[in-house]
């Protein structure tokens, strides 16, 4: 129980010394973390995204959400604690936004610069997420929107499923990992100034291109969770997506 009253799950696969910028770099040269497109473009509807404002996407990787955001008019940025992945984020966003390199426990912007703050499947591997969404609500100004993505511990398709055949914990192959459960990560959004309006469920995204549903063909049993994912319930799907606005009493 973290000194917020949520239960997190943790899962450390390095030491607590190692360092973090170092590990991701050394993931992203063996490995890609990026999903395929029509999760991003599944993402982009969902949250609705208008055509215009200042858009930060914090751990933005490979940049796939700054560029999207950036296409439909937004000013986009998108900030990464990797410099490798940084590097290859810059060649996909080109002229659709800009990249740079930082913590998102230290967002390198000033308060109440950004419109809209999305957060994508990351702030479970923050070293400190408590800090990263008082970060996110930092840089948020009072009318903006910010996006979360976080996993659930009990993903009745993942983690419930794996331990029901196997007997073992789902492990992400990234250097820390958290799982909570729906009230465990409202409760760490609730307390560091983020105010949540809105939770939907993610599962799997529907095809938007033809080359993801090769994707969904070659792997049936990601076919098979597309298809049942409308008759999951939210509180145990494979992640949550809070929707918040700033807390009007947040400190300047």
């Amino acid at each position: 129980m973290d000194q917020q009253g949520s239960f997190l799950l943790e899962i450390r696969l390095q030491d607590k010394s190692q360092d973090t910028r170092q590990g991701y770099d050394d993931l992203y040269q063996q490995t890609s973390l990026s999903q395929i497109e029509s999760v991003y473009l599944w993402m982009i509807k969902q949250i609705n995204l208008p055509t215009q404002g200042k858009l930060l996407d914090l751990a933005c990787g490979a940049g796939e959400l700054v560029r999207l955001a950036g296409l439909r008019g937004l000013k986009a940025f998108g900030l990464d604690i990797s410099d490798v992945v940084a590097h290859t984020a810059a060649q996909h966003v080109q002229a659709y936004g800009s990249i740079g390199v930082g913590q998102g426990e230290k967002i390198p912007f000033a308060n109440d610069c950004f419109d809209y703050v999305t957060n994508i499947g990351s702030l479970e591997h923050f070293q400190d997420p408590a800090q990263g969404v008082q970060e996110m609500a930092r840089v948020l100004n009072p009318r903006g929107r910010a996006y979360i993505m976080v996993p659930n511990t009990f993903s009745l398709l993942t983690n419930i499923w794996i331990a029901f055949r196997k007997g073992i914990t789902s492990v992400d192959q990234q250097p820390l990992q958290r799982y909570g459960a729906r009230m465990d990560w409202t409760n760490l959004i609730e307390n560091n100034g983020l105010h949540v309006l809105k939770t939907l469920k993610y599962e799997r995204a529907w095809p938007q291109k033809l080359s993801d549903w090769g994707y969904y063909f070659r792997y049936p049993k990601q076919m098979a969770r597309l298809l049942a994912s409308p008759f999951i319930p939210l509180n145990l799907a494979f992640a949550f997506i809070f929707i918040c606005e700033k807390k009007p009493d947040l400190p300047a």
